[in-house]
């Protein structure tokens, strides 16, 4: 079966309690990235929704890491952590304009991630999905965003980010709905049940679902069993896959992405 490319990855690459677990022991704290990039294929960087960084930090982080491997960025929380989206259209302009593109080939989509308590109002998420650039300074942009409150769950909201053609997150959770309606020319899925009692987060049956899962949506379908709202799926074509080990039993993050990559074969 024909399929794109499957990233899978961890949230951030510094973490004190990975010292040791995932990272040698007395591994250099400078070289982590160097390390992470290594064992796993995509990063999802936390750290640009709390602060901007410098073009030259996100050169330094395309040069460090390996020919294939892809960053994530969690866009800025003055973008999505306000009343009116609307009115987010200079905080975005200031979130991409900071330098992203110096990562070229290695930058991957821009994570959109709203509140627990943001509710679905229509016009104005449209108004904001509107605002999203396809591109800066001649680099295409993909766009996710995670949505995280039940008013979500409507076929108005599927419908128009398929229309805008922005991904919505698949978040395995057990705290917030889940939507797998593919949207975008991409898939983005965040694994956020980890669980301490699993060397890997996921037991092997779950990680043996999700290599599957994967595979289906890098060959362009949607999986069986998964929660969808649209009446039609999407069209079948292959889609640039993302799976993200990123929340609940942290430590187990890495340990849970190189299973999953090692049951791919990638």
């Amino acid at each position: 079966m024909t399929h794109a490319p499957i990233r899978v990855g961890i949230g951030g690459w510094t973490y004190e309690p990975w010292r040791g677990s995932f990272y040698p022991g007395k591994w250099p704290i400078k070289r982590e990235l160097e390390y992470a990039s290594r064992h796993v294929t995509a990063i999802e960087v936390n750290g640009t929704f709390y602060s901007g960084f410098k073009p030259a930090t996100f050169a330094g982080w395309a040069k460090t890491a390996p020919d294939g491997f892809v960053f994530a960025l969690k866009a800025s929380r003055f973008c999505t952590n306000r009343k009116v989206l609307a009115d987010a259209g200079e905080s975005v302009a200031k979130f991409v304009g900071q330098g992203i593109v110096e990562l070229g080939d290695k930058l991957g989509p821009i994570l959109w991630q709203f509140m627990a308590t943001k509710k679905f109002e229509a016009e104005d998420f449209a108004a904001f999905l509107a605002l999203l650039p396809p591109e800066q300074d001649g680099i295409a942009l993909r766009h996710a965003v995670q949505v995280r409150h039940e008013s979500f769950a409507a076929p108005e909201f599927v419908a128009m980010c398929r229309k805008a053609g922005v991904a919505i997150v698949y978040a395995d959770s057990r705290d917030y709905p889940a939507i797998a309606d593919v949207t975008g020319d991409f898939v983005y899925a965040r694994l956020e049940d980890a669980r301490e009692d699993e060397p890997a987060g996921y037991a092997p049956a779950a990680l043996d679902r999700w290599a599957e899962e994967a595979r289906t949506w890098a060959a362009g379908g949607q999986p069986d069993g998964l929660p969808c709202l649209a009446s039609e799926a999407a069209t079948m074509l292959p889609r640039e896959t993302f799976v993200f080990f990123i929340n609940g039993f942290k430590e187990r993050a890495p340990h849970g992405a190189m299973a999953l990559i090692e049951r791919l074969g990638a």
